[in-house]
């Protein structure tokens, strides 16, 4: 059996900062993650008003309806949002 290897385990603090406190990721981390992932169509969230019928608007009724599908809870054991219940509320679902 291999030796396993010994050290620190990685830090989530790096990753972490790339994230909004209100749910999903800055500017800062959409930029992040496209120079680490050339070709990537990552974009950030659709926050503001959109015309209806416009590529926002579209992008935001996909968003919600596969997010508001996804299993889980909304608040967690000690009354906080989950990540899901701060994107969906980012996006005004």
């Amino acid at each position: 059996m291999p030796a396993k290897k010994k050290g620190k385990a990685p830090s989530r603090r790096k990753s972490l900062k790339n994230y909004s406190k209100s749910g999903g990721m800055t500017k800062k981390g959409v930029a992040a993650y496209r120079k680490a992932n050339p070709g990537s169509k990552l974009k950030t969230a659709v926050t503001g008003k959109v015309k209806k019928g416009s590529k926002d608007a579209k992008r935001r009724k996909s968003f919600c309806a596969r997010m508001s599908g996804v299993q889980g809870p909304m608040k967690k054991p000690n009354g906080k949002p989950t990540r899901k219940a701060l994107a969906l509320r980012k996006w005004k679902c």
